[in-house]
Order: C-alpha cells, then sequence, then structure tokens
C-alpha cells in the first residue's frame, strides 16, 4: 500500500493537485485536532459526515492528473520493449527546420504523435499528409500563410494535419515571458505522450516540451539529441522517459 501511494504521489509531483492534496490533507487535519482538543462535537461529526463527499470530489477534482495517470498505465507495458527510433533523415529536417524557422522569427509549433493518438486534434485543423520537409514546415509557418496560426502534427515522419488548436497549459507561468503557443506546447504533453517543439516569434528561441515540462534555448544539435532520445532510441520503463527528460 505504501508503493501504490508513493506512486501516485509520484504521478501527482509538481502538479496543480499536489497543491489542491496537501491543503485538504492541512485542513482535515487542523479542524480534526481542534475538535478533539476543544472537545467540539458538532465539528467532529461534521468532519466524520464530510468523508464520504470527499471519496465523491476528489475524482471530479483530480479529473486531469487522473486521466493523465492512466494514460501513462496504459502506455506502460507489464515487459520492456524496444523503441523504434525516428528515421535520421526526419531527425535533420525538424532540426534545420527549426533552426530556419528561428533564424527568421516564424512562430512555430510541431507536435510529434507517439503511442497516444492525437485524432481529435487533428480533427481541428487543415489535413495535409505530406511527407515532411524543412520547405513544407517554413511554407507551414510563413506569417502570412493561412495555416501558420495553430499547430503541425506529425504521425509516422509525415505532417498529418496544420493550424491544429491545442488545448492550453494551466501550469505554465505567466510570468516566463511564454505566450499561447508555450502553452499549448505543454499541455498537448500534459494529455498525451507527444513531444513538442516550439519557435518563438519574439526571440527565435527554440524549444521542446514533454511530459509536461519544457526545455528552453536549445541550439540545433541538442534539439536533434533530445528528440532521438524522447522519441523512441531505447527501452521504455515506467517513468524512464521523464527521468532523462529531466536529467538534461
Amino acid at each position: 500500500m505504501a508503493f501504490i501511494f508513493y506512486l501516485l504521489l509520484l504521478l501527482l509531483q509538481g502538479t496543480v493537485a499536489m497543491t489542491l492534496l496537501r491543503g485538504i490533507a492541512i485542513l482535515v487535519a487542523f479542524t480534526f485536532i481542534l475538535g478533539n482538543a476543544l472537545q467540539l462535537t458538532v465539528l467532529n461529526w461534521l468532519v466524520r459526515a464530510s468523508f464520504t463527499a470527499l471519496l465523491v470530489a476528489i475524482p471530479i477534482i483530480f479529473q486531469p492528473e487522473l486521466r493523465r495517470a492512466l494514460e501513462r498505465i496504459g502506455r506502460t507495458s507489464l515487459r520492456e520493449a524496444v523503441g523504434v527510433s525516428p528515421a535520421e533523415g526526419l531527425l535533420d529536417v525538424l532540426a534545420r527546420a527549426c533552426r530556419r524557422l528561428a533564424d527568421r522569427r516564424y512562430g512555430a509549433l510541431i507536435v510529434l504523435e507517439r503511442e497516444t493518438g492525437l485524432q481529435e486534434y487533428v480533427d481541428t485543423g487543415i489535413r495535409v499528409d505530406a511527407a515532411t520537409s524543412a520547405e513544407l514546415l517554413m511554407s507551414i509557418f510563413f506569417p502570412n500563410s493561412p495555416l501558420h496560426d495553430g499547430a503541425a502534427i506529425l504521425r509516422n515522419g509525415r505532417i498529418i494535419a496544420a493550424s491544429c488548436v491545442l488545448p492550453l497549459s494551466e501550469e505554465v507561468p505567466r510570468h516566463a515571458g511564454l505566450g499561447t503557443r508555450h502553452r499549448a506546447a505543454v499541455g498537448v504533453t500534459e494529455k498525451s505522450d507527444a513531444i513538442s517543439l516550439v519557435v518563438s516569434e519574439e526571440s527565435g528561441e527554440i524549444s521542446l516540451a514533454s511530459n509536461g515540462r519544457m526545455i528552453r534555448s536549445l541550439d540545433e544539435a541538442r534539439l536533434k539529441r533530445l528528440v532521438a532520445r524522447l522519441y523512441g532510441g531505447e527501452r521504455r520503463r515506467p517513468f524512464g522517459a521523464l527521468r532523462n527528460f529531466l536529467k538534461e
């Protein structure tokens, strides 16, 4: 039971749910101690009666975190599996495209689909279904292009759709100078195992998001190395990709 609770806390670590859980625990402990110390019968009864309501309220309050945890469990096989590395050519194309976009200050958001399907977000955009190339990505995110406002989603090395609408993260600090594009990049990785590549329109900075975390100020070589590691390239273990991502 202790190990199960440890895994649950590990899933909630660094999220808004952990803060809410801590607040609920402090409130319940405070009222319990206060009721017993001062012999407040009504308060003690209220605390005992509220436990049933909490069992109903907790799944509602923590719905995003529970969904994310169930998706992680579903992606974790009982036996280790060897991931398939993306083609070397695709990595070169993505790294080169991001560098060119950054040099020209073209804002861009590229999402790489992995095991969790992103069809619900693909349906919000314009179907492309074309081979990935730096020139095509440059055309999509050209400021006057009708497809530049939104995300391009890649599936099996192909650009499946562009101008897609993604969910926004609620945990990206507003004071960090990150706009809607960066919040969307983190948001889709909170709800799936996708990888997001972001190019800032204001600064030309290249960032990568995975598992609800973001690494900023990447150059072409480091971006290629991170995508190769996160997209496949090594044996998958529970939480292994997240540990490796945080080590970078």
